[in-house]
């Protein structure tokens, strides 16, 4: 697979895990952020997710880290690239400004994939050169750990771009479910308004963030509860798909409960940050 080259626009948590999963099965892969300090950490971050990765046997070993792996600032670097993922935050307007540039700079039929947690496809193909060559892959986080993409198809995505979006994840070793566009698609019109009524229940003093999620796990056999689940993907990110989703469907069960906005406000986002609704053992305490 060396032959194949992959950018991705955005150094954060999810642009390192998929310039992870890409160098792991050694594709080249040019990694673009505008932040002097997210590209000087993201090569030892790479190397950090690819060792784990190996270890648990997620990743074939061996991949040449400082080989394959280029860093640059300007999304015109894309130039030349089989595929782009962009992930940088949610928000319209970034991700807009981010395809628009990206897409002036590869080839016509290249697939420009979004990996957007709520907002519609469509809205922000608009931005691009050629629309068709949008689409949505929603890696879940860790993404050179996780097997499932929930792949959206836009009303204006070829039929050809698609294919070509499909073979590229296949052969990273993932599993794409394709579905159709939407706000938050399938998964995150679900669990967004979990994790809100969640944290809602934990506000309203009926249970602990504990005992919430050990019903989900003891009675529900689902692996994290809501509210872990929620740590994970990081309490802004999740404030802001929610955001994304009030303000597309009206429906006020995606309107952030207040103990989410605080948590945010006071930068306790997760594991990221060592605490959200349960504590990690490093940040805030």
């Amino acid at each position: 697979m060396s032959e194949r080259k992959l950018a991705v626009i955005g150094a954060g948590t999810m642009g390192t895990g998929l310039a992870t999963l890409a160098v792991g099965h050694g594709l080249t892969v040019t990694l673009v952020d505008d932040s002097d300090a997210a590209r000087e950490r993201a090569a030892d971050v790479v190397r950090q997710n690819l060792r784990m990765a190996q270890m648990l046997g997620k990743l074939p070993g061996g991949a040449p880290v400082d080989e394959l792996l280029v860093l640059d600032a300007d999304p015109k670097a894309a130039a030349g690239a089989d595929a782009v993922v962009e992930c940088v935050v949610e928000r319209p307007g970034t991700k807009a400004e981010v395809l628009a540039a990206v897409s002036a700079a590869v080839a016509p039929g290249t697939p420009l994939l979004t990996n957007t947690s709520a907002i519609p496809v469509d809205e922000l193909a608009t931005a691009a050169v050629r629309p068709a060559d949008v689409l949505g892959a929603h890696f879940m986080n860790p993404p050179h750990l996780i097997e499932g993409v929930e792949v959206v198809r836009g009303p204006r995505t070829a039929p050809g771009v698609l294919e070509r979006a499909l073979d590229l994840l296949t052969a990273l070793g993932r599993k794409p479910v394709v579905v159709g566009d939407g706000p938050g698609f399938v998964i995150n019109r679900v669990l967004q308004r979990m994790i809100n009524e969640a944290a809602a229940i934990v506000q309203e003093g009926l249970a602990t963030p504990e005992e919430v999620d050990a019903l989900f796990t003891s009675c529900l056999g689902h692996r994290t509860g809501p509210l872990a689940t929620g740590d994970l993907i990081g309490l802004d990110n999740v404030v802001d798909t929610l955001h994304v989703l009030h303000e597309r469907t009206g429906d006020d069960g995606y309107r952030p409960c207040r103990l989410l906005l605080e948590k945010v406000e006071q930068g306790r986002f997760g594991r990221k940050t060592g605490s959200g609704f349960h504590a990690y053992g490093t940040g805030i305490a």
